[in-house]
C-alpha cells in the first residue's frame, strides 16, 4: 500500500492518505519512510483486526477516530487530502542505501559477541560460530567469485537497497556452521532475498535438487525433514541469518509476524529423493525446465503444513486422502512432501504414471464450499478483487451461495509433488507452499 501510494504522489503528483491498521502502521511511518520510499506519507490508522469483522465494527472504525491523530477519521483523511505539505514532507526521492556496518568487528571475549549479535538480531538467537578473519577466507575457498562481488543490491525488506558481497554471505555461512562446499548452495540461497513475509504465519521451504545434494551429503532419505544432517541443518540455519542479517528482518520494527512460524528455524530445507522417484517421474528441477544435471535451489513459500496422521491402507486409496486433505487448503497452490513408498503406491497400484497426471487429478476432484474458500482472509483479499473485476471463475464464485460446491485448484500446474523419505512408512504431507523460480547452484562455484 505504502509502495503505491508513494507512487502515486512521485510520479502523478496526487496527495493520497494511506489506510493501515494499527498493528502496522508504525512501519509505515517509520522504517518504510526511511528504508523504502524515501518520502513520508500521510497515514490513518484503524484498530486491529479488521478482517473478519462485520460491517457494523468496520462502521464503527470509520466513524471513530484515526489512531495515528485521534481526530475523527473522515477527518483526518480530509486533512491528510487538503492541508498543505511540512518542511519534513517535502523530502522525496530514493532512501539512501543502508549503512554497512564496519567490515571487523573490535577484538573481544567469545561470551561479549555472542551478545552483540543478538543486541543486533544478527542471529536466530542460538549460538553462532564466531566469523573471524581467517574462518572467513577458508570458507571463501568454496566459491571461485570474489569476495568483493556484489550478489545483489535490492537485498532490504520489501526489496529496499542493502547491497551485499560475496565476503558477507560467506560470513554468515560461518556462523550458521556450514563447510566451504556448501559456500555456492548458501550463495544460491542468498540470490533468493528479499524472502516474503506477512503478518501472518508464513514460511518458506527450501528444496535442492541435482548432483550437488550427494557431493555434499545433503540427506534426502531417512528422516530428510528432521535435524538430522549437517547439511541441510546448516544451509536452512543460513537462511535464517541471511533474512536477519541481510534483509534486515526485525520483529516489531521491519516485520509485523503475530505468530510466526517454527518452520523458519531451518526452513524446511532437504533434497529431493531423486534415485527413489518411479519410473515416468521428473525430479521438481526438470519439471521446471532445468537439466536434470543442473544443480538447483528452489524456495517455496507458503503457510500450512499437514502431517497426514497414519500410513496409507489399502482400502482408501493415497490420492483420495490428498485429496481429502488438501480440501483445507487456500486453493492458490499446493505441495506434496511425500515418502518414495506413496509415489510407487500412485504410480504402480493407481495408474499416475506422472507427476503432471496426479496434480491433473486432483485439480479436478479436491472440493471445499464456497463459505470456506472466501473465508480464508489470505484468499479474500488477494483473489476477491479480482472477481469484482469480473475476472472468471472467481466472479462467479463470490455469487454463489455459502454451501455451494467449487474446485478451488482451478491450475494443475499449481500442484507439484516432491519425492523425499526413507521407505520406512507410507506417510505424506499436504502443504499449500507454492515455488518461486529455482535458481542455479553451479552458477556460484
Amino acid at each position: 500500500m505504502s509502495h503505491e501510494s508513494g507512487e502515486i504522489e512521485q510520479k502523478y503528483g496526487i496527495p493520497t492518505v494511506s489506510l493501515a491498521g494499527s498493528n502496522v502502521v508504525s512501519f509505515g511511518i517509520g522504517p518504510n519512510l526511511t528504508y523504502n520510499t524515501g518520502m513520508p506519507l500521510r497515514y490513518v490508522g484503524v484498530p486491529f483486526p479488521f478482517s473478519g469483522q462485520p460491517r457494523s465494527v468496520l462502521r464503527s472504525y470509520i466513524e471513530g477516530k484515526d489512531t495515528v491523530s485521534g481526530k475523527p477519521m473522515m477527518a483526518a483523511i480530509v486533512d491528510g487530502l487538503t492541508k498543505p505539505l511540512t518542511a519534513e514532507e517535502r523530502m522525496s526521492g530514493n532512501p539512501p542505501e543502508s549503512t554497512p556496518e564496519p567490515r571487523l568487528l573490535p577484538p573481544d571475549t567469545e561470551d561479549h559477541l555472542q551478545l552483540l549479535f543478538k543486541e543486533r538480531c544478527w542471529t536466530d538467537y542460538n549460538p553462532v560460530i564466531i566469523p573471524t578473519e581467517e574462518r572467513v577466507a577458508a570458507m571463501l575457498k568454496g566459491t571461485g567469485h570474489k569476495p568483493d562481488e556484489i550478489v545483489k543490491s535490492a537485498a532490504g525488506t520489501f526489496g529496499t537497497r542493502r547491497p551485499f558481497t560475496v565476503e558477507k554471505v560467506a560470513t554468515i555461512a560461518v556462523m550458521a556452521g556450514a563447510k566451504p562446499a556448501y559456500l555456492p548452495v548458501i550463495l544460491a540461497l542468498a540470490n533468493e532475498v528479499p524472502y516474503q513475509d506477512s503478518t501472518t504465519s508464513i514460511a518458506e521451504m527450501v528444496v535442492v535438487n541435482g548432483p550437488i545434494r550427494k557431493e555434499i551429503d545433503m540427506n534426502s532419505g531417512l528422516g530428510a525433514l528432521g535435524p538430522n544432517n549437517d547439511a541441510n541443518s546448516v544451509i536452512g540455519r543460513s537462511m535464517t541469518l541471511i533474512h536477519k542479517i541481510i534483509q534486515g528482518y526485525d520483529e516489531g520494527v521491519t516485520g509485523f509476524a503475530s505468530l510466526s512460524n517454527p518452520l523458519r528455524y531451518d526452513n524446511l530445507c532437504f533434497a529431493e529423493n531423486e534415485e527413489a522417484l518411479p519410473e515416468g517421474w521428473q525430479p521438481f528441477h526438470v519439471q521446471m525446465g532445468h537439466k536434470p544435471t543442473d544443480s538447483v535451489l528452489t524456495i517455496f513459500t507458503g503457510w500450512n503444513f499437514i502431517n497426514s496422521t497414519g500410513w496409507v491402507e489399502q482400502h482408501y486409496a493415497p490420492q483420495n486422502l490428498m485429496r481429502d486433505y488438501m480440501s483445507s487448503l487456500s486453493g492458490m497452490g499446493a505441495t506434496l512432501l511425500m515418502d518414495p513408498s506413496v509415489a510407487e503406491l500412485l504410480n504402480n497400484v493407481q495408474g499416475f504414471t506422472t507427476k503432471e497426471k496426479l496434480a491433473e487429478w486432483l485439480s479436478q476432484n479436491v472440493e471445499k464450499i464456497a463459505q470456506s474458500y472466501w473465508g480464508n482472509a489470505i484468499v479474500s483479499s488477494m483473489l476477491g478483487p479480482l472477481g469484482e473485476q469480473g475476472l472468471e471463475p472467481y466472479a462467479s464464485w463470490k455469487k454463489l451461495p455459502g454451501d455451494a460446491v467449487i474446485k478451488p485448484f482451478t491450475n494443475p500446474k499449481g500442484i507439484h509433488a516432491v519425492v523425499v523419505g526413507g521407505k520406512t512408512a507410507s506417510v505424506w504431507f499436504a502443504t499449500d507452499f507454492m515455488p518461486g523460480r529455482g535458481v542455479s547452484i553451479d552458477a556460484w562455484r
